[in-house]
């Protein structure tokens, strides 16, 4: 018997008059933001400007949802072209179903449109947001808690998952909580890659490949906990056999790119780093600074005053010269 556990919602939705509120879908949508908002931050830090990675992130998350949807509904083609189900179901992203292998894959391509578009490196950009992603799934997952799914095996542990719906083929009971465990995983992650970036200063994407590698470890053992429908190959989930892959590419990307490229980026942003220098020459000056073309006037008009003063000075002197002269001639006269 189970004396404690953790109680799932019994809706994932609230209806606002006619218009209906996912849950789910505010999870993605407040992840989002929150990565948007520390990725600006780290982008600030590494010498770019403020408001870039929104840009960017204008192409980005698009192409992401999409990525992500595509590579769900191809995974579980079943789930919505099998007999008895309705194709059109695999365009309601609301209810669920986002693959992070998509979503990267295709979020790349359109973070690449949006940096190129910039004249900005994407490695570079991509090392900024890496830890903002991660910390973006581990606000996403919550939305697998609203809807009750991708739970792991049967457990009586005190932090179980307490599943109450028997929609699509569920059982009640108290499972794994394995959307907790990768929201924790996801969080770790993202302390991780900030840590080592600081540390190490990464730099050419591998601040963004060491995210892909160590989500990929907890990804691996998650996802072998989880006991919703997949396919299988040689005995393990897709999914397993993806983060092995995935893995492997970003630890041989990390060990090459250090290698050819070691060090990080001195300029991630053209013109940035001119706009901070111009920007703290004027706080050094005070905001009574003048504008350069008054402060040459200024010094022009110093400059004329300066001519006027020595010239005036030396008519004076001539002119008292002359004075002297004359009294000295006077006197000689007198004296002959």
């Amino acid at each position: 018997m189970t004396l404690a556990f953790i109680p799932s919602p019994a809706h994932g939705v609230v209806h606002l008059g006619p218009i209906p509120l996912r849950a789910y879908a505010f999870c993605i949508i407040i992840g989002v933001f929150v990565a948007v908002w520390l990725g600006n931050k780290r982008w600030i830090a590494r010498g770019g400007r403020s408001g870039t990675v929104a840009d960017i992130a204008v192409w980005a998350v698009p192409f992401g949802l999409v990525g992500g949807r595509l590579y769900h509904v191809i995974t579980d083609y079943e789930l919505y072209f099998s007999e008895g189900r309705d194709w059109v179901d695999a365009f309601k992203i609301w209810e669920g179903g986002l693959g992070i292998w998509g979503a990267i894959a295709l979020g790349a391509v359109g973070a690449w449109i949006g940096c190129r578009r910039r004249g900005i490196p994407l490695p570079a950009y991509a090392d900024a947001i890496a830890p903002a992603i991660a910390i973006a799934q581990a606000i996403g997952r919550w939305g697998n808690w609203f809807n009750q799914e991708l739970y792991g095996k049967p457990t009586d542990l005190p932090w179980a998952l307490k599943i109450t719906s028997s929609a699509d083929g569920r059982v009640p009971g108290t499972y794994h909580p394995t959307f907790l465990y990768e929201s924790l995983w996801c969080i770790g992650v993202a302390l991780l890659v900030i840590w080592a970036d600081r540390r190490f200063r990464l730099g050419h994407g591998r601040a963004f490949a060491l995210y892909v590698a160590a989500y990929c470890v907890g990804r691996f053992w998650i996802e072998y906990m989880r006991v919703d429908d997949a396919h299988h190959i040689l005995g393990l989930r897709l999914n397993d056999w993806t983060a092995m892959g995935v893995f492997l590419l970003a630890v041989i990307y990390i060990v090459i790119s250090a290698k050819i490229r070691p060090g990080r980026e001195a300029i991630v942003e053209p013109g940035a780093g001119d706009e901070d220098t111009d920007t703290d020459t004027a706080k050094a000056k005070g905001d009574d600074a003048v504008p350069r073309d008054e402060a040459e006037g200024k010094a022009e008009d110093g400059a004329a005053r300066d001519d006027a003063e020595s010239t005036e000075a030396a008519e004076d002197e001539a002119a008292g010269k002359d004075e002297a002269n004359g009294e000295a001639g006077a006197t000689k006269a007198g004296k002959s």
